[in-house]
């Protein structure tokens, strides 16, 4: 990504527009600080430096840059969107001259937080910003960027480094910590392996709840009440993670680590075309911004298909209005 980003600009082709994207906590923001520093000349054009751990609790994995010509947009304390005057207010900023006579840089983290209304106003600035200005879009997720955004940026995806290399990096920040097992459970995102590391008891208790509701020994009303108190991305995001270990466990995948997943009685009476069913219903959960759907009823009606073996995965969601389905259906 840093030779790709150097190379361009060393060539008189920077871009102006860039989106990054990668799954939570595997360094976005960090690299968006990186590209802030280089267009403002606030560091030597080398390589990417080492992510810092700062604010890594909220998957920021932020260095914060501080320069008069730097604005970040964020959704406001207390709300989960960016408005339309928030970026109203950054395009007339960015039509001032620039403070120190450089170049001008925006970072907008979550973009996909803005609303419908929001992002349409950034469009023409994302086309032609004015003067050297650089705007950095930062996403975790994908789904809910309009094609109109996607279209205007240049997309740099941070990929996830081979878990040696992330387990060596965590292990200098703390040997002998349950490093690998915080890894699996964030998704191998090193970043938010920071935070995982801190709910590896919590996550092994809701692998017994799972396990359970499916072997029908626990209620899923009650387990959906006791998993709505915890923050709604990650206890989905563990679910899906679950699902997916549970699809390669059952497609007998060579390599796969599978210890302390569900029994082999409850799979069985799975079908594996249902597992990706129901995963897909999760992840379109995991897509719509906090707020705009019932936790405790989406819980239930998971836990309760879970219970079920998955027998009409994804249909009580589209009957029960829960969550906004695009085409109306579930893709089996």
């Amino acid at each position: 990504m840093a030779d790709a980003w150097l190379g361009a600009a060393g060539r008189g082709r920077p871009a102006h527009a860039v989106l990054l994207t990668g799954i939570r906590g595997v360094g976005k923001r960090a690299a968006a600080e990186w590209m802030a520093r280089q267009r403002l000349g606030l560091g030597p054009p080398t390589a990417l430096p080492e992510f810092r751990t700062a604010d890594a609790g909220r998957g920021g994995e932020r260095s914060p840059v501080d320069h008069a010509d730097l604005r970040r947009v964020r959704p406001l304390e207390d709300k989960q969107t960016i408005h339309i005057d928030q970026i109203r207010e950054l395009v007339g900023e960015l039509s001032l001259t620039s403070y120190e006579g450089g170049a001008k840089v925006a970072v907008i983290e979550p973009a996909n937080a803005m609303t419908g209304s929001a992002a349409n106003s950034l469009l023409k600035t994302l086309e032609e910003p004015p003067g050297d200005a650089l705007l950095l879009l930062v996403a975790d997720r994908m789904g809910t960027l309009p094609a109109t955004i996607l279209s205007r940026c240049q997309r740099l995806t941070i990929a996830a480094p081979p878990e040696s290399v992330s387990l060596a990096w965590l292990n200098r920040l703390q040997p002998a910590a349950n490093w690998a097992a915080a890894l699996r459970m964030a998704g191998n995102a090193p970043l938010a392996a920071l935070e995982a590391r801190e709910r590896l008891d919590l996550t092994d208790a809701m692998a017994r709840d799972f396990t359970q509701v499916a072997e029908r020994r626990l209620s899923p009303i009650d387990v959906a009440a006791r998993w709505s108190k915890y923050e709604p991305y990650f206890v989905l995001g563990w679910i899906a993670r679950e699902v997916q270990r549970s699809i390669y466990r059952a497609s007998g995948s060579a390599g796969e680590s599978f210890e302390g997943d569900l029994a082999e009685s409850v799979l069985n009476r799975i079908d594996r075309r249902n597992l990706f069913c129901y995963l897909d219903v999760i992840n379109r959960a995991r897509s719509q911004s906090s707020g705009s759907f019932n936790v405790q009823l989406t819980l239930e009606s998971l836990l309760i298909d879970w219970a079920q073996g998955l027998q009409n995965s994804g249909d009580r969601f589209i009957r029960g209005g829960l969550l906004p389905i695009p085409d109306g259906k579930v893709n089996a």
